[in-house]
C-alpha cells in the first residue's frame, strides 16, 4: 500500500485522533500535580500513578462508491494517587497514600500482623496464668 493512501486511510485517522484524546487526558500534571500551598508554609505536591490503554479498528466494506468504512475506538485511564510530596522550611518529604485494600486476600495480609499480635498476646497470657496456678 502506497503512503498517501495510508495517511489517508480513516483507520489512520481514527487512531490518531484516539491518540490526541489519550494525550489530553494524560500529560505530566496528572502524574506530578501542580502545587498545593498552604496557610502554613507547606507546599503539597501530588504523585500519581495512570495506566492507559487504547485501541482502535476499522474495515472497509465493499468496492461501491462513495467508500464504505466502518470503525471505533476506544481508551481508558486510570489513575491511583501514590504520594504527596511535602516541603516545609526546605525540607522534602515523601508521605505515601495508604491505599485501601480491594480484596478479602489484601484485607487479611493487611490485618495479619494485627492478628498475629493479639494471638501471641493472649498465649502469653494463658502461660501467665498457668504459671500462678501452679506457685
Amino acid at each position: 500500500m502506497d503512503n498517501t493512501m495510508d495517511k489517508k486511510h480513516p483507520v489512520s485517522e481514527l487512531m490518531r485522533s484516539t491518540i490526541e484524546k489519550i494525550h489530553e487526558l494524560v500529560d505530566t500534571n496528572v502524574i506530578v500535580g501542580q502545587p498545593i500551598n498552604t496557610p502554613d508554609g507547606v507546599t503539597l505536591i501530588p504523585i500519581s500513578r495512570v495506566n492507559f490503554g487504547f485501541g482502535s479498528g476499522g474495515g472497509d466494506y465493499g468496492k461501491a462508491q462513495p467508500h464504505q468504512f466502518g470503525g471505533g475506538g476506544g481508551a481508558g485511564v486510570k489513575i491511583d494517587p501514590v504520594a504527596f510530596l511535602t516541603i516545609k522550611d526546605g525540607v522534602t518529604r515523601v508521605l505515601p497514600v495508604a491505599v485501601p485494600p480491594v480484596s478479602t486476600l489484601d484485607r487479611i495480609v493487611e490485618m495479619a500482623p494485627d492478628l498475629m499480635d493479639k494471638a501471641e498476646q493472649f498465649f502469653e497470657k494463658k502461660k501467665a496464668e498457668r504459671e500462678q496456678e501452679s506457685v
